[in-house]
């Protein structure tokens, strides 16, 4: 379990459904859970100041992590029992892919729009949503598209700032949402 609260953001390397970053943390240990870009993965090998991550079948198919090879990605060490939750509860389980859509800035605040996940009924204004694995809250809702607004620390300490139009983004819709609608129908 995460929080959406990125901690580093590190260039990926992605070849033959492996990942390798650089070992950001001072005590991890193989078998720990990451989450890169929101997907949770298992440290497989770690050598050389590296950490080594296989990468499934269903993961290549639902996340972006294929097309970020050489790329920043957001990275977050799984949430201990005494941390604090400062995000919201993120599993790594990513849903899908969905595409950014514009950015603009007015005063203080980033204004970004994405396009809207086939579970519309998960996107609801002042809803948790996590984006590349970044714990955002639902600004505005329209049929086609949600907005976020960032604050520039968030923009300037995540890979947000690296987003071009049309790029690919990991989403995870609110899992208190997911289970709400799985008991209600």
């Amino acid at each position: 379990m995460f929080t959406g609260i990125v901690q580093k953001v590190e260039k990926i390397y992605f070849k033959n459904k492996k990942i390798i970053i650089e070992n950001i943390f001072k005590d991890i240990k193989i078998g720990e859970s990451i989450a890169i870009n929101g997907v949770c993965l298992t440290v497989e090998k770690i050598e050389n100041n590296k950490l080594f991550f296989s990468v499934g079948e269903e993961t290549i198919s639902k996340t972006n992590l294929r097309y970020y090879n050489n790329k920043m990605v957001n990275i977050e060490r799984a949430l201990r029992l005494s941390d604090f939750l400062g995000g919201h509860i993120v599993l790594g389980h990513v849903d899908g892919m969905i595409k950014f859509l514009r950015l603009y800035k007015f005063s203080n605040t980033y204004w970004m729009k994405f396009q809207i996940p086939k579970e519309k009924w998960a996107i609801v204004e002042k809803a948790s949503i996590t984006l590349n694995g970044i714990s955002l809250t639902i600004a505005k809702k329209d049929l086609n598209s949600f907005d976020i607004q960032v604050i520039e620390h968030t923009f300037k300490n995540t890979n947000l700032r690296y987003l071009k139009i049309n790029d690919l983004v990991n989403y995870e819709v609110d899992v208190i949402a997911r289970y709400t609608k799985n008991i209600i129908g």
